[in-house]
């Protein structure tokens, strides 16, 4: 059986997969808006390869985090900026 990651998106408890990108799991978690705009246009992933940096969030404290880059690790802190 495979082992689950736990990690926190945005305050909750989320249980995904290993192998499963950021980016999936906040999607999986119901988050579409990822980040704002300069001028407050929610935006979230588009291309899901790093290319077009609209997946980005802060992971363990460390902002503007390619989301779709970041594979899930047991206790990661996640958090949108929306």
């Amino acid at each position: 059986m495979t082992e689950l990651i736990h990690i926190l998106i945005n305050g909750h408890a989320v249980t995904v997969k290993p192998g499963t990108s950021i980016a999936a799991a906040v999607l999986n978690a119901g988050t579409t808006a990822f980040r704002k705009s300069v001028s407050h246009v929610p935006r979230g992933p588009v291309c899901g390869m790093g290319v077009c940096f609209e997946c980005r969030v802060k992971i363990d404290g460390i902002e503007h985090q390619r989301s779709c880059m970041v594979l899930c690790s047991e206790g990661m802190v996640i958090e949108t900026d929306v």
